[in-house]
């Protein structure tokens, strides 16, 4: 179906979400239509975050809002959708559009599997009505299925459209860039050399993907590094936890802006902690990149100031090599906790390949590490 035909049958004028791969369709048709425009289109920093947003656009002008996200951030969805939008507490309807990755029967990621096994009975358990969009699916069902949701929307309650993989298309091109010039994975490298053979904590996506190669290409272990896969926003923490119960070694945490800003309050709970073997490394190219690069807020706010406020240390943001192998070194050599932003261009290796050993083998080859230090 054409992204344009579901975008009419919906109706609505203002949409917020998280960009996801499955509706990079629906994302490309929004940022050439609106950009990022708070009248009509803004990119969340969680899929909770949107919704509330959406409760106020509904609060302030009685439309219907749409909010679009992978099915992967339900999870952040449950407690604004059960104890605010709830028809028993505020009745406020919105309609959620949501891809469907690891949908049963269609090979996925692991973070995936479990989370498409659920994801229409997670929608069911808290009362809203779906409507499943495939390959097939023609535009008078979808508008059928619009029809009926109308008069669950006019009693206050959401639904949802859940999208199968490849079932919206969109005709034009969009290209996401930015002014930055240092590329990730060559970042990653950088990082990897200066850590040793100290842990790392990547954050889910490409960064985890690179950091896999790096070790794969040059012939080295896997057991130093763990793998952030899903969970995104939540690397930081687990690198924490690691960080205070192993005080004599070195932490290191690679993470990307989408993923900061996506639970933000970890920042402050690591600067109050100030676990003095704590990296973390941040790079930050301002887009959701892994998932087809729309724009994050990150370019637009001040990572190191925010990380100063929060009680790290040291927070340094470098734009070249040079600058950042001194700042690594510093790190390295450092007992404090220390935040480094590095600015980064967008894109990556088209034939970057996936993790070939398991997420039960990364923990185990990892904890045993551990065990070691």
């Amino acid at each position: 179906m054409k992204v344009e035909k579901l975008i009419k049958i919906i109706g609505s004028d203002f949409y917020t979400g998280v960009p996801d791969s499955q509706l990079k369709a629906l994302c490309n048709y929004l940022m050439n239509i609106y950009g990022i425009d708070p009248k009509h289109h803004v990119i969340g920093a969680n899929e909770g975050n949107c919704a509330a947003l959406a409760a106020g656009y509904y609060l302030a002008t009685g439309n219907i809002p749409a909010v679009y996200l992978q099915n992967s951030g339900e999870g952040n969805l449950i407690n604004p959708v059960a104890s605010l939008l709830n028809d028993k507490v505020y009745g406020i309807p919105m309609i959620f559009i949501i891809g469907w990755r690891g949908e049963p029967g269609v090979p996925d990621e692991p973070q995936h599997i479990y989370q498409g096994e659920v994801t229409v009975k997670l929608l069911e358990d808290m009362d809203i009505q779906n409507f499943v969009i495939g390959r097939d699916t023609t535009e008078e069902e979808a508008a059928a299925a619009m029809g009926k949701f109308k008069r669950v929307l006019a009693a206050g309650r959401s639904v949802a459209f859940v999208i199968r993989k490849g079932a919206l298309s969109y005709d034009d091109k969009i290209t996401y860039l930015n002014d930055h010039t240092m590329n990730r994975e060559e970042i990653i490298r950088h990082i990897v050399r200066a850590a040793g053979e100290a842990p790392i904590v990547s954050t889910t996506g490409k960064a985890s993907r690179e950091l896999f190669e790096i070790r794969a290409n040059t012939g080295q272990s896997h057991k130093y590094d763990f793998l952030t896969v899903g969970s995104m926003g939540h690397s930081s923490s687990i690198a924490l936890g690691i960080a205070i119960n192993k005080p004599g070694t070195k932490v290191w945490c690679i993470d990307g802006d989408g993923a900061v800003l996506m639970h933000m309050g970890a920042m402050a709970v690591i600067g109050a902690n100030a676990p003095g073997n704590l990296v973390h490394v941040v790079i930050n190219n301002g887009a959701h990149e892994t998932v087809g690069g729309m724009p994050t807020v990150a370019c637009k706010i001040d990572l190191t100031g925010i990380a100063k406020a929060c009680g790290y240390p040291r927070a340094v943001s470098v734009e070249d090599f040079a600058c950042l192998d001194k700042e690594l070194e510093a790190a390295r050599a450092g007992d404090s906790l220390c935040f480094i932003e590095v600015k980064c261009a967008i894109g990556a290796r088209e034939d970057l390949g996936r993790p070939t050993t398991t997420t039960g083998e990364n923990k185990r080859n990892f904890m045993e590490y551990l065990k070691e230090l």
